[in-house]
Order: structure tokens, then C-alpha cells, then sequence
């Protein structure tokens, strides 16, 4: 069986689940059931292009280890299917997240009117600004 991750594929051989138990609030339920799953996915053998690999790696994620292993955990769902569904879903968004090409911003200097414009709010602030300040006496007593 493989996962389809945008327009990726990923076998699921090459995604590893553990199931572990859950934390937080649940009762008995959650001391005796290992609902929660891990998912692990070994980005440096894995059948993903080499240039999604290298902005894996490079990608400023804890999820993300150094090894190339990224971990994410589910435990939202009280069954562990749900979990490993909602894990597998959270894959394709980490690598939909990455995957997504963004265009270099052009540094661009502001027109001269923009500059005109500015300079001209601020000695307008700046005068509103004197005429606050207290008045003094012409005449000394």
C-alpha cells in the first residue's frame, strides 16, 4: 500500500508506526490502550526527490532530526486507526509545507513622491508638536 502526499508518493514501507499509549486526561481507558501512534519517516532513505530531501534536511522543524528521521505524534482520537490516519495527514502537510516553491523578494526602494510624502507628515507632526510646549512671557516681572 502507498500514501499519496500531494503529488508524491510514499510507499508504506518507508513510513514506520508505533503505537504507544496516549497522555493526558481519559481514565482506566488511556492506562490500558496504546491509542496513540508515532509515525517515523526516514527522509535520507526515502524514495522522495532529491531536491524535497535537501529542503527536508535543511528545514527548521523539531519534528525534524538531524539524522533525517521526522517523528510526529497522534494522539488526538481515541482509536488508534484515527491516530495513524490524522499522523499520516500531518506527513502530508509537513511535506506539502516544504515542498511549496516561493518566489525571492525584490528589494525595492520607495518612489521619490513616497519620500516627499513622509518628510512632509513628519515636519507637519513635528510643528504640532511645538505648539504644545508651554508658551513663555515676553515680559520679565
Amino acid at each position: 500500500m502507498s500514501y499519496q502526499v500531494g503529488k508524491i508518493t510514499v510507499s508504506e514501507s518507508e513510513i514506520k508506526f508505533t503505537a504507544i499509549r496516549a497522555s493526558g486526561p481519559g481514565g482506566q481507558h488511556v492506562n490500558k490502550v496504546s491509542t496513540a501512534v508515532q509515525l517515523f519517516f526516514d527522509v535520507v532513505n526515502s524514495s522522495l526527490p532529491e531536491e524535497l530531501k535537501k529542503k527536508l534536511l535543511n528545514y527548521p522543524d523539531k519534528r525534524i532530526a538531524k539524522d533525517g528521521t521526522i517523528t510526529l505524534k497522534a494522539q488526538r482520537y481515541r482509536s488508534q486507526e484515527r491516530n495513524k490516519q490524522e499522523s499520516i495527514k500531518r506527513l502530508e502537510q509537513l511535506l506539502t509545507k516544504v515542498a511549496i516553491h516561493r518566489k525571492k523578494r525584490i528589494a525595492t526602494k520607495p518612489t521619490t513622491t513616497a519620500k516627499e510624502k513622509r518628510l512632509k507628515e513628519k515636519k507637519q507632526i513635528g510643528e504640532k508638536k511645538k505648539r504644545r510646549s508651554s508658551v513663555r512671557s515676553s515680559n520679565p516681572e
